[in-house]
């Protein structure tokens, strides 16, 4: 793994070469963006963002949503993957919100991740986005990212969440989520990392391997 110095070399560069991160899911209340990450699995975020502009357009509240019969919740999120699955968590899901949490979304871990859907990297992303609670969500782009420049070195996201809460300064967490993300779309592709332009190639562990 590198060391400090390299590691605030890197996030000095991220941050210079991705100012002003935000998530890419729309959202304009703590359930909408929940909703969105459940949604977000194994589906983009710009197709989740087709489906939930016309899903939150008429349904933007837990009660609005919550009394969608399964069949039609399923016709707004067919085009996501799973979309089975998922239209039956997001019903059970609000069913919980209501009955068990006040109508309001869960503010710790523990909780959110009692709701169907939620796993621990959708609880992190809805506590630091939703709530600027301190949590460091680490997806697929973030784990593969953070191992292949050494800010981590493990074979899980959970061991790579618990590396990068380690060496990160809390208030940044959330930034570096979103740095990670942004780096792995634009220049470290899982299949095709375009390490000749990437800005961290003087630093990466891995740069020119994987061409």
């Amino acid at each position: 793994m590198l060391d400090q110095t390299a590691v605030t070399a890197v996030l000095e560069i991220l941050a210079e070469n991705y100012p002003n991160p935000k998530t890419a899911l729309e959202h304009e209340t703590p359930f909408q963006l929940l909703i969105a990450t459940i949604l977000s699995a194994q589906c983009t975020d710009e197709r989740v963002n087709i489906i939930t502009r016309k899903l939150f357009a008429h349904h933007p509240t837990v009660e609005s949503m919550h009394k969608l019969t399964t069949a039609e919740l399923e016709a707004y999120i067919r085009t996501a993957g799973l979309w089975q699955t998922k239209a039956r968590n997001i019903k059970k899901t609000c069913e919980m919100i209501i009955t068990q949490f006040d109508g309001a979304v869960p503010q710790t871990r523990e909780e959110l991740m009692q709701l169907p859907g939620v796993g621990r990297k959708t609880a992190n992303v809805v506590l630091a986005n939703a709530f600027n609670i301190p949590a460091f969500p680490v997806d697929t782009h973030v784990h593969r990212v953070a191992n292949r420049l050494g800010l981590a070195d493990s074979s899980t996201p959970v061991q790579t969440e618990q590396q990068l809460t380690a060496i990160v300064p809390e208030h940044l967490w959330k930034d570096v989520h979103h740095w990670l993300i942004l780096h792995g779309r634009r220049i470290c592709r899982a299949r095709k990392p375009n390490c000749q332009e990437c800005p961290l190639n003087h630093l990466c562990r891995t740069a020119f391997k994987h061409q």
